[in-house]
């Protein structure tokens, strides 16, 4: 059975479902969802890893930078949330090893959060040499001290969705149309928007996912830092922003779910409001450009292009499209969340 036909079945047993089901649904469903039976990384999108190394090599600078600053213990879990085909690491462990010499090495436990098992295959084979542990869940990951990373992760949580109709407050849903196919709709009843919601304009977005994010990095044991970079405004609830993405195209979010990925914007704000709430240290968010600025892209530009003249044209496009506010430079955001009693972080 297609997701299309698991949904439409739902749906008729049930009645319509809220949008955070069919995203759950679409995404993340065990055995067709779309990271589970077709993760589109270099088809569907481009992450900022595939884009250029220089994103990868800062995120290595940086743990190494945030490991000493943690006290440089023994044992530590270096965990990725999210490592799709393994980009960001394998840069990030290629200069993270020349930063942090054997030392941040011998301490590391690599750890990926990957529940798609075609991409977890990939990922175990290409860093066999590093010995790396799997989890489902941030939740699953030992105890000890523990760096985590998640580019481009945030902005697959599922998304409830509240629209205004005639001044009240209505869920999105999606239902059945006359001819049983997938339609969006309204809910019949009059659900307010989650405690803490930022209700501004017409229609607002809420990842109830934040929420399960800050708690599993609360209830581990300090000290614990963690970088998540994504797309979304800083100040203000993402309205209506739900996407889908099919072969570099943007495709309606109900044209073949499985098929597609689907992605809504980060309500940064919210997540930081979150955090702070829970006792964390909050730094930024901030924007990529800044962001990687601050680490030093502009210094390994110049070597790159130095050591390849001929390929200077391209490093150099590659790396604008990180840091240039007109491309992902602004619209990307970093934001660091930390157990208290940790210096700042680097780059904000």
């Amino acid at each position: 059975m297609s997701i299309e036909e698991r949904l439409v079945r739902l749906i008729e047993t049930g009645g319509p479902i809220p949008l955070s089901t069919f995203m759950q649904v679409a995404l993340h469903d065990p055995k067709a969802g779309y990271y589970a039976a077709r993760p589109g990384i270099g088809r569907d999108f481009i992450t900022a890893p595939e884009t250029s190394q220089i994103f990868g090599e800062l995120i290595g600078l940086w743990l190494v930078h945030e490991w000493r600053a943690m006290g440089a213990p023994d044992r530590f879990h270096l965990v990725e949330i999210g490592p799709g085909r393994g980009q960001l690491m394998l840069d990030a462990l290629r200069a993270a090893g020349a930063a942090g010499g054997n030392a941040f090495a011998d301490a590391m436990q690599l750890v990926f959060v990957e529940p798609s098992p075609v991409l977890a295959a990939g990922l175990k084979r290409l860093f066999e040499a590093s010995s790396p542990v799997f989890a489902q869940t941030l939740a699953q990951v030992p105890e000890g001290p523990a760096l985590i990373v998640a580019n481009e992760y945030l902005d697959c949580l599922p998304a409830r969705q509240f629209r205004q109709d005639d001044g009240t407050w209505r869920e999105c849903v999606v239902g059945l149309d006359t001819e049983r196919r997938l339609a969006f709709g309204l809910a019949a009843d009059e659900p307010r928007p989650p405690h803490g919601t930022a209700l501004a304009g017409d229609v607002v977005e809420v990842q109830v996912g934040l929420d399960l994010v800050v708690a599993d990095l609360v209830s581990r044991p300090a000290p614990v830092r963690a970088l998540f970079i994504d797309y979304g405004p800083d100040d203000k609830a993402p309205g209506d922003t739900l996407r889908a993405y099919r072969e570099g195209r943007q495709v309606s979010p109900l044209d073949m779910p499985g098929a597609s990925d689907l992605t809504v914007d980060v309500d940064f704000g919210r997540l930081a409001r979150l955090a702070a709430a829970a006792g964390l240290d909050v730094a930024g968010p901030t924007p990529q450009g800044m962001f990687l600025l601050g680490l030093g892209a502009q210094a390994r530009l110049n070597q790159l292009v130095n050591a390849d003249p001929e390929a200077a044209e391209d490093v150099f496009k590659a790396a604008r499209k990180l840091i240039d506010p007109s491309d992902m430079g602004a619209r990307f955001k970093a934001i660091c969340l930390s157990s208290s009693g940790l210096p700042p972080p680097a780059g904000f």
